[in-house]
Order: structure tokens, then C-alpha cells, then sequence
């Protein structure tokens, strides 16, 4: 069965120290606690894009054992809560959401 994965992008932040701030300080730690069946969160800071500039400054993934708990907790208040912050903290205009179904091809040992 397939994972799936919540895809939150941020766009370029008015004041990127005071976003990281925040972002580390307070909507992680939010993430954390009310995103109820996630199995792992991948924060990613983007330093660079191909299409320069990069319309992004973080990619937040988070991850879930399949999609029927992906929407469980999306719906629920804490999910609500924590898309809620995701909006209130993403100072260069809203960030993009996007729900996605994850495959994985490993290489090596």
C-alpha cells in the first residue's frame, strides 16, 4: 500500500529569521503534537532552484501510512489547527497545500 503525504510549500517569507523563528519554535512543535497518525515530518529549507529565483523558502512533508489517515487528520481540530498556523505564519502569501500519494524506489544496499 502506498503512503501518503501532506505537502505544505512556503513561499519566500517577509523576514526570514523572524519565519524560522517561528517556524521552528512554534509551529513544529505544534505539528508535532496535533497531527495525530503522521509516522515522520521532512522539513526542508530550499537553497536554490534551477528556475532561479525559487518561488519556495520550506517544504514541509508530512507523512502518513496511508491515506485514510492522511484525511482523518486533516479534518480533525488539530489538523484544522495546525493548517490554521501553517497560514498565519507564511508571511509572503499563502503557502501552497498540496495531498499527495508517495512511492518509493530504494537503490543499494
Amino acid at each position: 500500500m502506498a503512503g501518503a503525504k501532506l505537502i505544505v510549500m512556503y513561499p519566500h517569507p517577509k523576514d526570514a529569521d523572524r519565519f524560522e523563528s517561528v517556524y521552528h519554535n512554534e509551529h513544529v512543535p505544534m505539528a508535532v503534537a496535533k497531527l495525530s497518525g503522521k509516522t515522520k515530518i521532512v522539513a526542508t529549507r530550499v537553497l536554490d532552484s534551477a528556475q532561479s529565483p525559487s518561488r519556495f523558502h520550506r517544504i514541509a512533508e508530512i507523512h502518513f501510512p496511508s491515506m485514510q489517515m492522511l484525511k482523518a487528520c486533516a479534518s480533525s481540530e488539530g489538523g484544522q489547527q495546525v493548517l490554521a498556523n501553517a497560514l498565519a505564519i507564511s508571511t509572503g502569501g499563502p503557502p501552497v497545500v498540496l495531498i499527495a500519494e508517495e512511492e518509493t524506489f530504494n537503490f543499494g544496499a
